[in-house]
């Protein structure tokens, strides 16, 4: 059965900047109690990351040493804060967060990570704090319009994200199609750049940099109706839900996120 789906409109709102620290790879805290109830182990708040998609989140190096930052980490920044947390951050395969909230080896996901109904059987989600859309990348030239136009042809996706739930549904309609499910997507756009595969789905926003950097790239964006934008995951029952999103909706009356949204998404914020 085919899903739909929908972009739903999001307040935009910002934040100011915190001096909390965040490393590549941060080492989670120590102490045997699970992440859910809203316990974060030692004071410490464990965030979970899929670090390959700018500008969510992505590794920057500056000096010889790597680090975390993107959108998403400046909210998860603010958010620790202002909840008296300090904040740690580990990097893992985007297919592997919501096992790391289900094992307690987190306390939270940020991931640019879609609240769809099948997550939600696994996990608690936040509200929704910023939406986007879908489009279709491909090697210039090569007379893709929409989706129908995927008939025959390759598409990378990334491992357990929404690009690849709709690209799942695409199967059933568009004759032909082969999914090319990648782990990150940096491997996505060399498997397209090298001719492996004809396509990929990628969030607007992500796909932005690759084509600013790659003009041999372009894209067509995709129509949907169904569940998106981007919320917070927490394990099952996580009071950590109701305080972050206490502090997401102060971020959005006092107008910071609208600022953290222009600094990363520039003239994409409305």
């Amino acid at each position: 059965m085919k899903r739909r789906w929908f972009l739903a409109s999001t307040a935009a709102v910002a934040l100011a900047t915190v001096g909390l620290t965040t490393a590549c790879g941060g080492s989670q805290s120590g102490g045997d109690e699970a992440a859910g109830g809203g316990e974060a182990r030692g004071g410490v708040l464990t965030m979970a990351t899929s670090a390959d998609y700018p500008p969510y989140e992505f590794v920057e190096t500056a000096g010889g040493a790597e680090e975390i930052v993107g959108f998403d980490v400046d909210i998860a920044r603010h958010i620790a804060e202002e909840l008296g947390y300090e904040l740690e951050i580990t990097n893992i395969d985007f297919n592997g967060l919501i096992p790391a909230l289900q094992a307690g080896r987190a306390d939270f996901v940020m991931a640019g990570m879609t609240p769809t109904e099948e997550r939600k059987q696994n996990v608690d989600f936040s509200e929704i704090y910023y939406d986007a859309k879908q489009t279709i990348v491909f090697q210039s030239g090569g007379g893709i319009a929409s989706p129908e136009d995927l008939t025959g042809k390759t598409v990378g996706v990334q491992l357990g994200s929404i690009q690849e739930e709709l690209a799942n549904d695409l199967v059933e309609t568009v004759p032909n199609v082969k999914l090319s499910p990648l782990n990150r997507i940096n491997e996505i756009v060399q498997e397209l750049k090298s001719g492996r595969i004809d396509a990929a789905i990628i969030e607007d926003t992500v796909a932005e940099g690759f084509l600013a950097n790659n003009p041999d790239l372009e894209a067509v964006e995709i129509r949907e109706d169904g569940p998106a934008g981007s919320a917070i995951a927490f394990p099952k029952d996580s009071e950590l839900v109701s305080e972050f999103n206490r502090v997401l909706s102060e971020m959005e009356s006092s107008g910071m996120m609208e600022e953290l949204i222009v600094k990363w998404f520039g003239d994409r914020a409305e």
